[in-house]
């Protein structure tokens, strides 16, 4: 009975130089826990970038199917502040070309279906041809702004039929599609200016109802709306793709939808 319990102490522990060691138990494995994926927030992109821009533009309702307004059988071309119509749209418009573009608007244009109408002067168009063809890939429109972006207003027939039908004339050898819309420079015309514009191909000579400029939408009426058939005015400025979100941003605030002017006047 000794020599048994003896056995059985040393079989469950063993002494080497004072220090015991136990027996290892052998337990089940158990399964190792999975630590549950915890889903990584989305990264906002950086305010400034383009992601930021496109990522403020609104949703806007679908545009209407355009109802071309009625153009004047003889005559000189009207002239109009705003497109006379009362579909719930209104129009985007870019002036002159020389003085700054912006790299990143021709993929804001793309990627945010924004619809444009550039009234370019012709050197300016000469001089930038691909920027500008990039835009009118993206959808935007080429129309007309004089050579000198001198004002009309005042000078002879001639001079004014040289500005307009000149500048058109070049823009067709450069983008392949003479322009059919005018916009004097400084908004200023008088009979003449009409009269030349329409001897030119010219169907309408646009002012504008709104002017944006960085990011700032300036209204000409005390209600402070964008109304239907309302023309947006900015400029190939540093700011630009301010001012063309400025400008989608009124726009949805005042319940309408961003559409091409040349859908319109054709």
């Amino acid at each position: 009975m000794v020599t048994l319990l003896s056995l059985l102490v040393l079989s469950a522990c063993a002494v080497d130089r004072g220090h015991t060691f136990h027996v290892r138990q052998i337990t089940a494995a158990q399964p190792t826990p999975t630590p549950s994926a915890s889903p990584s927030p989305t990264a906002k992109p950086a305010p400034g970038s383009l992601a930021w821009y496109v990522s403020q533009v609104p949703t806007f309702p679908e545009a209407p199917p355009p109802q071309p307004v009625p153009l004047p059988a003889t005559g000189p071309a009207p002239f109009w502040h705003r497109l006379p119509t009362e579909q719930r749209v209104a129009f985007i418009t870019i002036d002159d070309g020389g003085l700054a573009r912006p790299p990143a608007v021709i993929d804001f244009i793309r990627e945010a279906h924004i619809p444009v109408t550039m009234f370019l002067n012709s050197p300016a168009a000469a001089e930038h041809t691909d920027y500008f063809r990039g835009i009118e890939a993206a959808g935007g429109v080429v129309e007309n702004h004089t050579i000198t972006h001198t004002s009309l207003s005042g000078r002879s027939y001639a001079f004014q039929k040289q500005e307009i039908c000149g500048a058109a004339d070049r823009l067709e050898t450069l983008f392949g599609k003479r322009p059919t819309l005018f916009r004097p420079p400084f908004g200023n015309r008088d009979t003449s200016t009409l009269q030349a514009a329409h001897d030119c191909g010219m169907k309408a000579v646009f002012h504008w109802s709104e002017t944006v400029h960085e990011g700032k939408v300036r209204y000409q009426t005390p209600e402070k709306v964008v109304r239907p058939g309302d023309v947006l005015l900015m400029h190939f400025r540093p700011a630009l793709m301010d001012d063309l979100l400025g400008a989608l941003k009124a726009i949805h605030r005042s319940g309408l939808t961003p559409a091409l002017l040349e859908d319109y006047v054709r």
